[in-house]
């Protein structure tokens, strides 16, 4: 397993976001982590990371327990990392922000480059020269994902990669995810687009304020109109 997450709790002060949060992602595998806003999916992946401390709980990354390490460590062991925000560097070129996060590559894995990087996504290409400050909003998206991979990650947290992007920008990143998936990539993939999700995921776990509340096939959550009902508003 390449990632095991056991009785997680993680606050923000005294506010208790989530309360013993359990779920696991293969090799290989895409995970859907789904919820309605403010159930905790970011949190959680935060919490992984170490960029908000667990409170209590297990979390363990390639066979390492990583709960209570600084978050360069934890990335350092290839946990990559894809924010909601983005977070690009707005004033370098799309060729900078990759070279800003060049690592070695892993064993039993093959490196990522730049020219790799651009058949995944092409757009990229024709824009290496451009700041990220000048980028629509689907460019910068592929950017932020192109540049985590830069640093050769095992497995990547992917916070709600298709948000506010036009459809044709949501299919490419459904490709490049599908592709990242057959390389054998590891995704813990935070969304709220069901449609989406289901088209990448194998498996899918619901939150609801801060706790489990389904887990199971991506295909046995399509077939349960009751849980998607109850949260998921759908």
């Amino acid at each position: 397993m390449m990632l095991e997450v056991r009785d997680l709790d993680a606050s923000y002060g005294r506010a208790q976001i989530l309360a013993g949060v359990s779920l696991d992602v293969a090799a290989g595998e895409v995970v859907a982590l789904l919820g309605r806003n403010g159930a905790g999916k970011s949190t959680t992946l935060k919490a992984i990371l170490g960029l908000v401390p667990p409170a209590r709980g297990r979390v363990v990354f390639d066979g390492v327990a990583v709960a209570g390490l600084a978050p360069y460590r934890i990335a350092r062991l290839g946990l990559g990392y894809v924010p909601e925000e983005r977070r690009i560097f707005t004033d370098l070129t799309v060729r900078e922000n990759l070279e800003v996060a060049r690592r070695a590559s892993r064993q039993g894995f093959a490196p990522w480059t730049p020219s790799r990087l651009f058949k995944l996504f092409p757009n990229l290409e024709t824009l290496i020269d451009r700041p990220g400050g000048r980028m629509s909003g689907g460019e910068q998206q592929m950017l932020a994902v192109a540049r985590t991979l830069m640093g050769n990650p095992k497995m990547l947290l992917l916070d709600e990669p298709s948000e506010g992007l036009a459809p044709l920008v949501v299919e490419q990143m459904e490709a490049a995810i599908a592709a990242l998936k057959r390389e054998g990539l590891a995704v813990l993939l935070c969304e709220q687009n069901l449609h989406f999700a289901r088209r990448l995921a194998d498996r899918a776990v619901i939150l609801e304020k801060g706790q489990v509340r389904y887990s199971g096939t991506m295909a046995a959550l399509t077939a349960d109109a009751t849980a998607r009902k109850t949260y998921l508003e759908l």
